[in-house]
């Protein structure tokens, strides 16, 4: 069972890694919609973790397979990405939200300046 669970938090976390790295690429291509999408996706997962204190609710789900508390005991990632995953890729996902403001806010006023 713990294999199992492990494989389903890689795999939500890839997806969501995923998110995290395609948000200022959707940004910087004025994909605007698609951006949102998966900012909101990526706020609803870090609501998720704040409410459960700080963890991912699969990781309580693994932690009752085994005593192992190794950083990545939960999923398949090497010890020390998973050890400081919440620093790289929060700090990722915030450059993200800078870059879709930016952008567009300077798409908002270009549109504003040439009248439409």
């Amino acid at each position: 069972m713990l294999a199992a669970i492990k494989l389903l938090h890689t795999l939500i976390w890839a997806v969501l890694a995923g998110c995290i790295l395609a948000l200022p690429v959707l940004a910087w291509r004025k994909l605007f919609r698609s951006a949102t999408i998966i900012s909101v996706i990526v706020w609803m997962e870090c609501v998720i973790v704040v409410l459960n204190g700080w963890r991912c609710p699969l990781t309580n789900w693994a932690a009752l397979y085994t005593v192992d508390r190794a950083a990545n005991f939960d999923i398949f990632l090497p010890l020390w990405l998973a050890a400081h995953n919440k620093l790289i890729f929060g700090s990722l996902f915030m450059f993200g939200e800078t870059a879709l403001a930016s952008f567009w806010l300077r798409e908002r006023k270009e549109n504003s300046f040439r009248g439409t």
